[in-house]
């Protein structure tokens, strides 16, 4: 998620990564970026500042206007999808799998009440506790250190809060480590990403992003072949960001989730608000014969809940900006650990290439085929179709087979 300020460097970073890709730019009707965040009766505020260099977590706090859907902020007791929503929808075995596995998250800065917090989440929806003294849970700095921990910082206390949620929500078994970067730089949340793969993470969740920047200068900080690294793909509609647009992670796009009578029992769209585009500088992932429209990466691979309209409960007991307690959110720092997870609940990211699985596996996930994030040149970039497409990826899971 980025504020206003840096618009117009992301829209630059678009023209450039379109005119280096052979991609026609987007069109003057083109949905202004940010405002998927705002629907009739709601408002989902952008919780991190820009930084004016490295990286803004993606995380969108659903502050209602007015109340007709009896989501309240501050609340006592939870809105928004529960556990058993996120495992329903993508039909998970939350409940079965999982158990030694370790999924990390990465975010800048200290949540002095991140494990207290995550206490309070997994004791409403009758989650096994995950705390430091059986185990489960781990809090680092950058280095490794449990001791030598960042400044704190409200904005990303509410990132922490929400990552560490969607982990616990998607796979309840696994074992969770939080590595806190000294800053939002790319070069500290990069050196977090190296020191949650040397502790021993199976899958790692980034939800924040930049400006698309050259594997060359700083792909190395996310190659880790046998561990799944996820990335958010952004929330203001076209347009790419890095990490999502490395080679070596997973690109996570985002999806409108709602109820329904069909036989899944929920219907998806592609959320409006999700980054997706070309990048200009990093090598193409997806095979030719998904047509993606990009000479060089294309993003989103997959996608998952992201619309903060359709959002998560989220306990977060810091006050921030008036708001604290039981929380709704959105953006794609939902789907990107949810998806992390999902790696989890499969178990066999240590033998797979992980962005290309589910290029090798697209029948286990639920391919998205309607809603936009604006509009451009070609559509799949912009508009969701049968197959790969730029907001939703090649979907979301159908169980952990695409995974």
């Amino acid at each position: 998620m980025r504020v206003r300020p840096v618009l117009a460097a992301l829209a630059a970073t678009t023209l450039a990564s379109l005119a280096l890709s052979g991609v026609a730019a987007p069109s003057a009707g083109a949905a202004p970026a940010g405002s998927a965040a705002h629907s009739a009766g709601k408002h989902a505020s952008r919780v991190c500042a820009a930084a004016s260099t490295g990286a803004s977590c993606q995380a969108l706090r659903l502050d209602p206007a007015a109340n007709p859907s009896g989501v309240t902020p501050n609340a006592a007791t939870p809105s928004g999808l529960f556990p058993a929503d996120i495992q329903s929808a993508y039909k998970l075995p939350s409940g079965t799998a999982g158990a030694g596995q370790t999924i990390a998250i990465v975010d800048a800065f200290d949540d002095p009440a991140a494990e207290s917090d995550l206490g309070v989440y997994r004791s409403q929806f009758g989650l096994p506790a995950c705390t430091t003294a059986n185990g489960c849970f781990r809090k680092v700095g950058q280095t490794g250190s449990a001791t030598a921990l960042p400044r704190k910082n409200a904005s990303w206390d509410e990132e922490i809060s929400l990552d560490l949620d969607m982990v616990s929500a998607t796979c309840p078994l696994c074992h969770i480590l939080l590595v806190e970067a000294s800053s939002a730089s790319i070069a500290n949340l990069g050196a977090s990403v190296n020191t949650a793969a040397r502790l021993g993470a199976t899958a790692i969740s980034n939800s924040y992003g930049g400006s698309d920047t050259s594997d060359a200068s700083s792909g190395s900080f996310y190659n880790h072949p046998g561990i799944a690294v996820t990335a958010s793909s952004g929330d203001n509609g076209f347009g790419v960001e890095f990490p999502a647009s490395s080679r070596f992670v997973v690109a996570v796009g985002g999806t409108s989730l709602r109820r329904a009578t069909n036989t899944r029992g929920w219907t998806e769209t592609a959320w409006s608000g999700a980054g997706s585009g070309c990048s200009a500088f990093n090598t193409a992932v997806a095979p030719a014969s998904f047509n993606t429209g990009c000479a060089r990466r294309a993003v989103a691979d997959v996608s998952a809940i992201a619309d903060p309209n359709t959002g998560v409960a989220v306990f977060d007991s810091v006050p921030f900006q008036g708001f604290s307690n039981w929380l709704v959110f959105g953006g794609t720092s939902v789907s990107s650990p949810i998806i992390a997870s999902v790696y989890g609940l499969a178990g066999n990211a240590a033998t797979i290439t992980a962005n290309q699985f589910p290029y090798q596996h697209t029948a286990s996930l639920f391919d998205v085929t309607t809603g936009s994030n604006g509009t451009c040149s070609p559509s799949q970039l912009c508009t969701a179709r049968a197959g790969w497409d730029g907001p939703t990826g090649l979907g979301t899971p159908n169980g952990t087979g695409g995974f």
